[in-house]
């Protein structure tokens, strides 16, 4: 009878234990198809964290850079989401858009010709575009401005269903990140968009404030008036507030500067999506000492998203040519944005508005927003 509950007990362990190690092996990428750019990326992973290999990385040099939008983050509902933000803000916000400039009008303006009309954007843009929406944003303080940028990210996502642009990921990469932080790795958001906007945007995903880089302005007290910062004591009841004066617009060489001075070592891996992170890449392939990979989505999908097949694959050619892998989101992914999320038609309405409340104050005026 002994010798039954001995062998009784020893398979009750055998189970417990097959069990317990059945659920700590976690199950990544879900919402991957089998494809080549995903096995790359593992077989780079199991290999720079395995203590024996010759490419073994120390888990403090395990450093990743992503861009946000088109990368990890949806930027085709119509345009990229801070564009979005800036024409709602200047043209259709009833507190701003009878005192917005003339030039951060015009700004505004160029952004709906292109997503209402196909109008071509001015040559270089994106610095046209940063300085207005240094201006338009100009007296907020930080919790105002990732308040204004919240209410907007809550509203349904134009082109979409079942999803706001605050819930705009892709689910696929969302797995990157967590495979990523399970094997040691620290991942950088390293984008064009302004820095506040992408803190207010990943913050419900988990990344923490600090290892989020991009577009900056100048920052000064709210009491601070005219008095340089190096001169001007910051006092308790002080707040910082935005001004209108551009410091950088985070693209191309401007990343890779912004990388070395913030995080202070060259990436083992990046991920990107556009030829404004081409120079992060290279920075990143150029690491003398560790192995290195940098990754390019590619929007081909143009059944779940609103993509041009054809522009894709064009930049599909150059980015093998620059000996980066490629990620298709027509092939490698199962899902985008969900499996109850779709795309529709894209509408405009000149006369809706998705009502939020809340009130900000700068050192002049007091502002009653309703989006």
């Amino acid at each position: 009878m002994r010798r039954i509950c001995n062998v009784f007990i020893f398979v009750m362990l055998l189970i417990v234990i097959c069990s317990c190690d059945n659920q700590s092996k976690k199950i990544y990428f879900s919402s991957w198809n089998e494809c080549e750019s995903l096995t790359v990326l593992i077989n780079y992973v199991e290999e720079v964290t395995n203590e024996k290999s010759a490419n073994y990385i120390p888990v403090e040099d395990r450093i990743a850079t992503f861009d946000m939008d088109g990368t990890f983050v949806g930027e085709l509902y119509p345009s990229y989401f801070e564009y979005n933000l800036l024409e709602y803000r200047v043209l259709d916000d009833p507190t701003y858009k009878d005192i917005a400039p003339d030039d951060v009008r015009e700004t505004a303006q160029d952004i709906r010709n292109f997503v209402r009309n196909g109008t071509k954007l001015p040559d270089h843009f994106d610095m046209k575009h940063a300085y207005a929406a240094a201006k338009a944003y100009a007296g907020m303080t930080i919790k105002e401005f990732d308040d204004y940028v919240k209410a907007y990210a809550a509203k349904p996502a134009n082109g979409f269903t079942n999803m706001t642009y605050g819930e705009s990921f892709y689910k696929p990469m969302l797995e990157v990140f967590e495979y990523l932080k399970d094997n040691g790795f620290t991942y950088y958001v390293v984008s064009g968009s302004d820095r506040f906007i992408c803190r207010a945007l990943v913050e419900s995903i988990g990344i923490d404030t600090n290892r989020v880089i991009g577009m900056d302005v100048v920052l000064k007290s709210n009491n601070q008036g005219e008095e340089e910062g190096v001169n001007y004591t910051y006092k308790v009841n002080d707040t910082l507030i935005r001004t209108d004066e551009l410091i950088i617009k985070n693209l191309k060489t401007n990343k890779v500067k912004q990388i070395t001075q913030e995080i202070g070592k060259v990436p083992v891996l990046s991920f990107g999506n556009s030829g404004g992170d081409s120079a992060m890449h290279n920075y990143c392939l150029s690491n003398q000492k560790y192995k290195s990979l940098a990754f390019m989505l590619i929007a081909d999908d143009d059944v779940r998203d609103h993509a041009s097949r054809e522009k894709a694959l064009k930049l599909k050619d150059e980015w093998i040519g620059n000996n980066y892998k490629v990620i298709s989101m027509r092939d490698d992914f199962k899902t985008i944005y969900g499996e109850d999320v779709e795309k529709v038609d894209f509408v405009f309405d000149d006369n809706l508005q998705v009502s939020f409340n809340f009130s900000f104050t700068d050192s002049y005026k007091l502002y009653n927003y309703s989006v």
